[in-house]
């Protein structure tokens, strides 16, 4: 085996990852969310489901965006596969931000306020 195929199976692999950790981290926040929404008060029960999945799905895009680099850059490193990697990157890297703008309350770059001195 060459390789650029023993690296173009890794980010394969990486982006399976990617997508079973959105696929599971659906999985345990549904259940957990039908396993509580009784439980907890009106709307809490809610948000935190879709914290929970929110968090899965950033945790994914950045397991497919590591496969994507790894893949464009040295499989196929030509000038068009590396502006093509370029869009996708800044279209999950603003997904991303808007998703934890959306799950955290605050941007990625703002201290929390528990955090705060």
């Amino acid at each position: 085996m060459e390789f650029t195929e023993i690296i173009s199976a890794a980010g394969y692999g990486i982006e399976a990852i990617g997508v079973l950790v959105v696929l599971i981290g659906s999985i345990l926040s549904s259940v957990t969310f039908l396993r509580s929404y009784r439980q907890l008060a009106e709307g809490a029960a809610y948000r935190t489901y879709r914290r929970q999945l929110g968090r899965s799905i950033m945790l994914g895009l950045e397991f497919l965006i590591a496969g994507d680099i790894i893949r464009t850059v040295v499989v196929a490193n030509t000038l068009e596969n590396v502006a093509v990697l370029g869009l996708i990157i800044l279209i999950r890297t603003f997904l991303s931000v808007t998703l934890h703008l959306e799950v955290e309350g605050r941007w990625p770059w703002q201290h929390d306020e528990k955090d705060a001195p």
